[in-house]
């Protein structure tokens, strides 16, 4: 499913798997994964927990309810400051419940998940957000940053593109100078490699042109011998 970003779930990491199982051996020594150096200073393992708790946004939201949502939310903002972040997702959970067509709720929730480390659950919380509000800023900015800890340069870097435009602050612009030379460095590896790969079909065409050549002289050099 594709957004303002114009990306999918896929993982930059497919570009290589595509490019290793495309290559013929006699193509490895021209390029390979190694050619690529990616600064993954800050890159995780990804965090397999079950998807967390969300709201039925079928559900008919009251004054009332919205309002216990906006109260409780306030509660997570003092307990994230306070540095109590599981303490904090309960929090944010909870006002989900009561309000589950709040965009701001699950991209607040889904900052929370980076700040603990938790990318995936991260990503899963901004997509809703995005789902609810497709011109939420912080869905891009948030699910950018999680997919930057997940390594998936070019997809952190549409997000963060997308976020600056809806809305730029510093941390967008800090989080961009951090994933845009990976992004850079891995669309450079990608037409060097779509290079080589039609260099290599050229190559394969001529000695398919140049056999079936050979091929023809070869049986017309033998009806010459047979006629005469």
């Amino acid at each position: 499913k594709e957004d303002k970003s114009g990306v999918d779930m896929s993982d930059s990491v497919k570009h290589f798997e595509a490019m290793k199982s495309n290559l013929s051996t006699e193509d490895d020594d021209d390029i390979v994964e190694s050619d690529i150096e990616l600064d993954n200073t800050d890159v995780m393992e990804p965090d397999n927990d079950p998807s967390q708790k969300m709201g039925d946004p079928s559900v008919e939201v009251t004054e009332e309810m919205r309002d216990a949502a906006n109260m409780t939310k306030l509660k997570a903002v003092d307990l994230i400051s306070e540095g109590k972040l599981e303490d904090a997702i309960g929090q944010l959970t909870e006002a989900i419940m009561l309000n589950p067509t709040s965009a701001i709720l699950y991209a607040a929730r889904a900052g929370v998940y980076v700040k603990l480390n938790k990318p995936n659950a991260a990503i899963r919380d901004a997509y809703v957000a995005l789902e609810t509000n497709p011109d939420s800023a912080k869905g891009y900015k948030i699910r950018g940053m999680a997919r930057a800890r997940l390594g998936q340069w070019e997809e952190a870097a549409n997000d963060l593109h997308v976020a600056s435009k809806l809305d730029y602050d510093e941390e967008i612009g800090m989080a961009l100078k951090k994933v845009e030379p990976n992004a850079r460095r891995i669309q450079e590896h990608r037409r060097k490699y779509e290079r080589l790969r039609k260099e290599r079909e050229l190559k394969n065409f001529e000695r398919e042109r140049q056999r079936k050549q050979a091929g023809a002289v070869s049986r017309a050099n033998t009806i010459i011998l047979l006629l005469f």
